[in-house]
């Protein structure tokens, strides 16, 4: 049983279709009252870090996500919410996993990054399950997770930036896994055969 958290700040049936393909029917929640009755839990994002970190606070989400004990993961704006505190609106967020997300320093290329780039495995972790040094996703963002032991998986783009963090039960993907292809869906399923 798979949940994916609706807090208005994000495209969910794109995430939905994609485990559908997968076999799974996830169901879409809108209460924090709901999350403990599920297995495991996605947490997708677009648009911007304060408005979405408000909504998640103002609506009861961050004390229904701190003590959640199953896997638990975000996807692009979802994964930043997880870290310690984003530049984008210098916000605090969840805390729940280690590290700093700021801008991206893109140097002379376009920002946001948007568009497919290759993966770097730092870590071996179940969620990296299958990966190859070739493979690439698909990013949309101008926000990024700094380097840090809590990195899996890293990527380049003006600089080194965190592709895939995990830090106890909780997860984060940089990239969208729906809109990634084979790939994409590797690590989809990567999330629904983790075990803590």
């Amino acid at each position: 049983m798979i949940a994916i958290i609706n807090t208005g700040c994000a495209n969910i049936n794109s995430v939905r279709f994609a485990f559908e393909r997968l076999g799974k029917t996830p169901t879409v929640i809108t209460s924090p009252e709901q999350l403990a009755g599920y297995e495991r839990a996605i947490l997708p994002g677009v648009g911007h870090a304060s408005v979405a970190m408000r909504r998640l606070v103002d609506n009861g989400w961050q004390q229904a996500i701190n003590e959640y004990q199953r896997p638990l993961m975000g996807i692009c704006l979802g994964m930043q919410l997880l870290c310690e505190s984003t530049e984008e609106g210098n916000v605090q967020c969840l805390g729940k996993i280690p590290g700093e997300v700021k801008a991206l320093d893109v140097g002379s290329l376009t920002s946001p990054h948007m568009g497919w780039n290759n993966l770097s495995i730092q870590q071996a972790h179940p969620l990296t399950k299958g990966l190859h040094k070739d493979d690439q996703v698909y990013y949309v963002h101008s926000f990024a997770h700094t380097v840090n032991d809590a990195t899996l998986v890293s990527s380049e783009y003006g600089q080194t930036f965190s592709a895939i963090v995990a830090k106890d039960n909780y997860a984060g993907m940089q990239f969208h896994p729906e809109r990634s292809a084979k790939v994409g869906t590797r690590l989809l399923q990567n999330f629904l055969d983790w075990q803590l």
